[in-house]
Formats: structure tokens, sequence, C-alpha cells
């Protein structure tokens, strides 16, 4: 089905939206932990939403920003952690297999400025951004390198970067950060177990992972994560809880290293 914007956008999420915020903040009440509810950027809806109102992609765009931003202060507004989800930055990419590069980053600079337009007045440490190549099965061959774009995902003023980091495409792209910088208070969050397989990583390739990063960006500025969503891409719901008491694992013995 194809959805297509025929007039202005206005937001009409809120209910849900506080539903889900009620509900999490219920479940984690009396607990010490960071709760997150996860919003998907601008660039990503437009993926989904063919335009046939507004007269070009930058209006749009901001249209859709305006919108999204009332949806990402209710979440911050209540004391959650807001984790954006943009796998459209790397991954559009492969909707454009014709661009250059320089071409390519154009096109995802401008949806990197909706994004930043609708986290407008957002504390950066309440906002983590994830960026992966899509989680599908398949090839992948065609990814743009990490190396392409670190520069566009540094620059979403957020308080953690989130990163695919233990497939077989990307896991070398530790080496990025051998020569990029993170931002001064930003943690970085590589994907130490992954969708990709149902085989359950080790926890010593997970501390071995981490430590990887944290030899170039800081012990303190890292924080263990997975590349991206595991429930539905990996083969059973057992598979996905033993890939993260495996993660926790491998985080404890990284951090006794």
């Amino acid at each position: 089905m194809a959805y297509v914007c025929t007039g202005p956008l206005r937001y009409t999420g809120a209910e849900t939206a506080r539903a889900d915020i009620d509900r999490l903040s219920s479940a984690v009440r009396g607990h010490d932990v960071e709760a997150f509810l996860p919003a998907i950027t601008p660039g990503t809806v437009e993926h989904w939403l063919r335009n046939e109102h507004y007269p070009d992609d930058e209006s749009f765009l901001a249209a859709i920003a305006d919108v999204l931003h009332e949806e990402y202060r209710a979440i911050t507004d209540a004391g959650l952690l807001l984790q954006v989800d943009d796998p459209d930055l790397p991954d559009g990419w492969q909707m454009f297999p014709e661009m250059t590069v320089p071409e390519y980053r154009r096109y995802a600079a401008l949806r990197v400025e909706a994004l930043n337009h609708a986290l407008r007045g957002i504390p950066p440490q309440q906002v983590r951004l994830h960026v992966c190549w899509g989680s599908q099965h398949g090839p992948h061959r065609d990814d743009i390198p990490l190396r392409d774009i670190i520069d566009l995902v540094l620059s979403v003023p957020a308080g953690c970067y989130s990163i695919e980091a233990s497939n077989p495409r990307h896991e070398h792209e530790w080496t990025v950060f051998q020569d990029v910088k993170l931002p001064d208070g930003a943690l970085l969050m590589p994907g130490v177990v992954g969708h990709a397989t149902d085989i359950i990583e080790h926890p010593a390739l997970v501390a071995q992972r981490l430590n990887r990063y944290a030899e170039l960006v800081g012990r303190e500025n890292v924080i263990a994560g997975t590349d991206c969503g595991l429930g539905g891409r990996v083969g059973h719901a057992e598979i996905v809880w033993a890939k993260l008491e495996d993660l926790a694992a491998g985080a404890r013995l990284a951090a006794r290293a």
C-alpha cells in the first residue's frame, strides 16, 4: 500500500504516544534503569510517504520534522531517553545506485538537517541516534561505507550514537574511529551482537569488540549495544534472549579488562 501526502501534515499520534510513554514509565518505576522510547526520523518517514502537496523536498521534510518534533518532545518531556532510529541515513544509498558519493552526501545532508530541526530545543543528553544499513537479510555488498557518512552522523545533536559493528559487512569499520573523534561528552554504542546470524556471540568476542572501541574513544565513552532490532530477524525469541544475556556477560568481561 502506498501512502500519499495530499494536504498539510499535522500530528495525530499524541494519544498513542502517551499510552506508550505511560506504559514504559510504569514498567520501570522503582528500577535503576535508563528507559528509552524509539521514534523514526523525517528521512525515514519520507521514504514511505509520497509527496503530492508540498512544492519541494525541503518544505516536505520541514513539515515532517515539525510533526515529529511534537512526538520527540512528548518523550523527552516525560523524562525518557529518545532513540531516533534513522536506518535510511546509511541505507538510502541502496535506493539511488546511480548517485556518486558526493551526490548522496548532499541528499543525506538535507535529511540530517531536517532531523536536527525536529530535535530543536531537546537536550542532546536525552537523545540517542541509531543508524544502520537495514536489518533485512541479504548480501549488503552495496552498503555505503561508514567513513563516507560518519561526519553527517555525528552532526546530529545526540548524547549517544548507535552503529552496526558486529555483522560481517561492517565489523571492520571500528578503524574509522582511529581518525574520527566523538563530539565532546558523547557516547558510542557499537552493536556487538547482531541480527545477521542465529549464532549466539561468545562473551569473549563481545568483550573483544567492545575493547577495540574503548581503546579508541575511551572506556568511559562506550556502551554495549546490538546492531539493530533482533526480534523478527533471528529464528526464535530464545535466541534473542541468549544474545542479550551474552551481550551483558561480554560487557562485564570488558569492564574487568
